[in-house]
């Protein structure tokens, strides 16, 4: 028999079942997919970004959660950093502070983590869907039919409600709701918006927007984002994506590295009566920002348009295309422990809990860090 299971094969998911076996109860983790940590693959597909190698306040700092702060003081990037090169997965750190595995990818790390977990006694079963509570107990499909188990202790680890596919389907909302778990609304976060784009934006589509900054009231972030034929997206969009789902406007300087009066004066040096692409394309902007300059700055001055252009955005874009969510069960439905009040002996963490922060390792930190609290926290009742 176990006494702790663990539902959900993300990486909150995987740290609390690590933690459970480490105190030495007997841990069975269910996934309902034919296999493991399919969003946490997907999210590395690109490039692994594991953590922020920066100050621990600066850290923080990023997060709308100030109760999460306990948990990752214990197991913040430093501890992340050791934990990774424990697995045989040597890190280096970015120019940006962005930590990576040396490999780039996840599925290096992930192999050697549930290599790891085999040998501490972990038993993982795919295709089992936990579909409630059976009085006290869990009930699962499974390939073989109809399971019902009863461990002293469970640690949901169920995501979001964004990639649906991948896992991360929000379908847990209805059964906590019932037993009487608050559950905040989800909200995509990390997205891209929307833009009702003109014909001749069609050629562009795909193209990078490089050397640019976004600014959000009194927020300027630089980062590079892509043009598509949905509107915006890419890592310099999520950076503000809070802001803009409140309803915050977004301005774009095409030169950040230029300042507006250098702008103004190369433009004014220019010979008169040449055409506005022509005067763009001399700054150095790439067709792709000349392209966004027609699109929404031919009324402005040509300095203001590179240097504050107004973009017309047409709302987020759907939650399943979001790389991650706000919301979820809320922080008073839980205890300091991450156990809910509702339902005692049941554990909570990772993207379930009512939390977000940007992309740039600080959403995989908060989840390592998460689970080990909640399978620390449930080890001591088994």
């Amino acid at each position: 028999m176990f006494d702790a299971v663990v539902i959900g094969t993300g990486p909150a998911g995987l740290m609390a079942a690590e933690e459970l076996a480490r105190a030495g109860r007997k841990v069975l983790v269910c996934e309902a997919k034919s296999s493991p940590a399919r969003k946490f693959l997907m999210a590395g597909k690109s490039g692994l970004n594991i953590t922020k190698d920066e100050e621990f306040s600066t850290f923080l700092e990023e997060f709308d959660a100030d109760w999460l702060r306990p948990m990752l003081s214990e197991f913040g990037p430093r501890e992340v950093v050791i934990w990774a090169r424990a697995l045989g997965q040597e890190v280096f750190t970015g120019s940006t502070g962005r930590v990576f595995p040396r490999s780039m990818k996840a599925s290096p790390l992930l192999r050697a983590w549930l290599r790891r977990l085999e040998s501490m006694g972990v038993e993982l079963r795919t295709r089992w869907r936990w579909t409630g509570f059976e009085g006290d107990a869990l009930r699962f499909d499974t390939p073989e039919g109809a399971q019902v188990l009863q461990p002293r202790v469970t640690v949901l680890a169920l995501g979001g409600a964004s990639w649906a596919r991948l896992g991360s389907d929000a379908a847990w909302v209805p059964v906590l709701a019932e037993k009487g778990v608050q559950i905040t609304p989800f909200k995509p976060a990390n997205m891209g918006f929307a833009v009702e784009w003109s014909p001749h934006m069609a050629k562009h589509f795909g193209q990078a927007i490089k050397g640019a900054a976004l600014i959000v009231g009194d927020r300027r972030e630089r980062g590079e984002f892509v043009i598509s034929a949905r509107g915006i997206e890419g890592g310099g969009v999520y950076t503000v994506s809070r802001d803009l789902r409140e309803g915050a406007a977004l301005r774009l300087d095409l030169m950040a590295d230029v300042a507006a009066e250098e702008v103004a004066a190369r433009l004014a040096r220019m010979r008169t009566g040449e055409s506005l692409v022509n005067r763009l394309r001399k700054l150095g902007l790439s067709p792709a920002a000349v392209a966004l300059v027609l699109e929404f700055g031919r009324s402005l001055d040509p300095a203001q348009a590179v240097k504050s252009l107004p973009v017309r955005l047409a709302g987020p874009r759907p939650i399943d295309e979001a790389i991650s969510t706000a919301g979820g069960v809320a922080r008073a439905a839980v205890t300091d422990d991450l156990e809910l009040r509702a339902v005692p002996n049941v554990f909570v963490c990772g993207e379930m809990l009512d939390w977000e922060a940007p992309t740039g390792g600080y959403l995989l930190t908060a989840c390592w860090s998460t689970g080990r609290w909640a399978g620390r926290a449930a080890a001591q009742l088994t």
